[in-house]
């Protein structure tokens, strides 16, 4: 089970370093839709291993949302809120249809959502190291 751990954990952080990639990127228009799309693959891979680290500590979460109020109860994950609104605007981005709307999800990813994603990576991988 180690190594199912250790292989999600492994998938989440590479899409972390493409949406951090991503942040960095200069071209506005291109730079935004890049940073949106990983946003999107980074949030996949980060309830997927949470559902993973969850089931392993005997708890099984039956959706995304279940996921992060499991993950939240049990301390994978600090703020709550955040982590809704990180899954609220994951799902909008998939009918993004002005500039504008874009350019709102963009700065919570560059301004909060990254950093969320940071902390459970770094939860995660003290998690996995005190797993024998």
């Amino acid at each position: 089970m180690k190594e199912v751990l250790h292989d999600k954990l492994s998938n989440f952080s590479n899409a972390l370093r493409k949406l951090e990639e991503a942040l960095k990127e200069t071209g506005y228009s291109l730079s935004l839709d890049g940073t949106i799309k990983r946003f999107e693959f980074t949030f996949e891979m980060s309830w997927k291993v949470l559902k993973k680290f969850l089931l392993y500590e005997g708890t099984e979460c039956t959706s995304v949302r279940d996921c992060i109020k499991k993950a939240y109860q049990t301390g994978f994950i600090r703020e709550e809120s955040a982590w809704l609104n990180i899954l609220e605007d994951r799902n909008a981005t998939a009918h993004i249809y002005y500039e504008k709307e874009a350019e709102k999800i963009y700065q919570k990813i560059k301004d909060l959502y990254f950093t969320e994603f940071k902390k459970l990576e770094i939860t995660l991988k003290e998690k996995l190291g005190s797993i024998e």
